[in-house]
């Protein structure tokens, strides 16, 4: 089959050229599992050499459903994760005074005393061991006893949260040095193409490492002449023309660090690809999940200009293409990331020394990760005490970190910020309890909650301004004479104000046939009275107005920010700013004790409107 199979008006779809078959056929009984996974990795789980018999074909039966291609563990390591637990369990039951010879025998006493000798406090491998006999037992259970499902099916406690991301300093200072080593290893695989290049133009002599250079590119051996007397000055040679081991960490940094892809899609980049007009590279890479299907999917990588070769994906993506395709020539394999070992440790010699480090496991080559740091001198922000600290690499948390700058780029907009993932999974596995996002977001927020507390205290000042300029409180004891003077009433009305007369909701009304904005009967709610040069307020209407108060932050809680403010903001500022400023403490605090229950909040809004 060739071609996208794009399809099309008057274009059909793309047929295979031949017919399908299986490359690994599997056996649906026995005691023989065969798996075949999601990321090309196979293997044989064989329960016969195992103890007690009697536990054979049913757990092999389990095991099947859950490797299968219908079963949650779909890559090698998953699987033989199970598996070992499942090895581990029917040898531990053999050394038993009396084995439980079917899983009908089996009790919850014998998971507890296995757990107790395989985890030996740690609780999280605990937790791993107890959901992988669920999954094992879980098909058995017309014949398990119910006290071993009820031990299996125990819920485990909340999880902790993951670890944070690297601070913009610790994360600038990551990138920096591994764009660094990289354009290092560039500039060193460079300069031995081009030595190579002279000497086939004849523009240099034929000295003895050119030689070896030519025959190294030709036949992919790093040869074993009298002058390499140990194992560094081969690897020096080596490393003139091929990526090697140490070459490996800066390039996995740099690439999750400007893909924004999890390590393990890094790890199994493709060598297949093609470039669309010199502007991007498509490629199809891998996204593990947990069920079965999609797992790959195609990216269009920014290529971006040849001074951007480090900054963009796809420049970089191109880079690691050109840097291993010696390599790849001679290891025959259709990653990206095929390097030369020494292989002295691995009994290999020649050829074989080319090999991709992950092609049988994701963590098939034990990188050190510290030694890397150390050599680059790299630490992390100081401590509390001022001290510099260890700076601890960690995928995941650059990975974190990647998605957090996203995500403030883009404002906080999770749609916008989700690349590879669903926004509810970004903020729920990168984002929440993230300390550099709760720091950002309390920063955005306040600034948010300040922008619109002057918006609402501006349109409270311009309706004011309309309504008579300001507000008629009068501090101090409530007292004809006082209201006379201060809110400038006649006597008639100074009197009937201090008596209550003339109260509305929360505060009082000193003419309601005369809106000073209209000159007619007043048709606004008690809310627009905080606004309004009528609204008489004295020490007696503080315990409704505190209560008023409560209810406006209560209601806070159950809509959204922009409505509360919307509707209630204006309100909630004119009472803290311009009433509850002419007491004093003691008279807010004794209203505070006068409170009444109920704040009348509701008789001012319609059904409907009620949260």
């Amino acid at each position: 089959m060739s071609g996208r199979g794009t399809t099309g008006r008057g274009r059909g779809a793309v047929m295979p050229d031949s017919i399908y078959a299986a490359s690994v056929e599997l056996a649906t009984t026995g005691t023989d599992v065969v798996f075949a996974g999601e990321d090309g990795r196979t293997a044989t789980f064989a329960f016969d050499r195992l103890p007690l018999s009697g536990w054979h074909e049913p757990l092999a039966a389990s095991l099947r459903r859950l490797v299968g291609p219908a079963g949650g563990r779909r890559t090698r390591s998953s699987a033989e994760d199970v598996w070992g637990t499942a090895l581990r369990f029917l040898r531990f039951l053999a050394t038993l005074d009396k084995p439980p010879a079917l899983p009908g025998e089996v009790r919850a006493e014998h998971l507890e005393q296995f757990l107790a000798r395989q985890v030996r406090g740690d609780e999280r491998n605990r937790w791993r061991q107890i959901r992988n006999l669920a999954m094992l037992l879980e098909p058995l259970r017309e014949t398990i006893a119910q006290e071993v499902l009820d031990f299996t099916g125990q819920r485990k406690p909340v999880q902790e949260r993951a670890l944070p991301g690297y601070s913009d300093g610790e994360l600038d200072r990551l990138l920096t040095a591994a764009r660094c080593q990289v354009a290092g290893i560039r500039d060193r695989i460079a300069a031995g193409e081009a030595l190579l290049a002279d000497l086939h133009a004849d523009r240099i002599a034929h000295s003895e490492t050119v030689r070896e250079l030519a025959t190294m590119a030709g036949s992919g051996v790093v040869p074993h002449r009298p002058g390499l007397r140990t194992a560094g000055e081969r690897l020096a040679l080596a490393q003139r023309l091929f990526l090697t081991r140490s070459d490996v960490i800066p390039l996995l940094v740099l690439l999750v660090g400007v893909t924004g892809r999890n390590i393990e899609t890094i790890k199994e980049l493709p060598a297949e690809h093609r470039v669309l007009d010199g502007q991007a590279v498509e490629l199809r890479v891998v996204k593990r999940r947990r069920g079965p299907g999609n797992w790959t999917s195609s990216v269009t990588w920014e290529i971006g200009p040849p001074h951007r070769q480090l900054h963009t994906p796809g420049g970089l993506y191109l880079l690691l293409h050109r840097l291993t395709a010696r390599s790849r020539s001679f290891s025959d394999t259709p990653s990206a990331w095929p390097i030369w070992r020494h292989g002295r440790q691995a009994h290999v010699d020649g050829v074989a020394e080319h090999f991709d480090p992950f092609a049988r496991e994701l963590d098939g080559l034990r990188f050190k990760n510290t030694r890397w740091v150390a050599e680059q001198g790299l630490l992390a922000d100081p401590g509390p005490d001022g001290e510099p600290r260890r700076f601890p690499l960690s995928f995941p948390r650059l990975r974190t970190s990647i998605e957090v700058r996203r995500t403030k780029q883009m404002g906080g907009h999770l749609p916008s910020a989700a690349r590879t993932n669903t926004f509810p999974v970004l903020f729920r596995h990168y984002l929440r309890g993230d300390p550099i996002v709760t720091s950002w977001a309390e920063d955005v927020v306040g600034e948010a909650l300040v922008d619109a507390e002057q918006a609402a205290l501006a349109a409270h000042e311009r309706a004011l301004r309309t309504t008579g300029g300001r507000l008629r409180v009068v501090g101090g004891p409530v007292d004809p004479g006082a209201i006379e003077h201060d809110a400038g009433l006649d006597p008639d009305r100074a009197q009937a104000a201090a008596a209550g007369h003339l109260d509305t909701g929360w505060s009082a009304c000193v003419d309601h046939d005369a809106h000073p904005a209209t000159g007619r009967a007043c048709q606004s709610t008690f809310l627009d009275c905080f606004h309004c040069g009528n609204c008489l307020i004295t020490r007696d209407h503080l315990p409704r107005l505190l209560a008023l108060l409560d209810a406006l932050d209560e209601r806070r809680q159950q809509i959204s920010e922009q409505n509360w403010w919307d509707r209630y903001g204006p309100a909630w500022l004119a009472i803290r700013h311009d009433v509850l400023t002419r007491f004093t403490p003691d008279e807010v605090e004794a209203a505070a004790r006068a409170k009444p229950v109920d704040a009348l909040l509701d008789l001012i809004e319609n059904p409907w409107e009620k949260p």
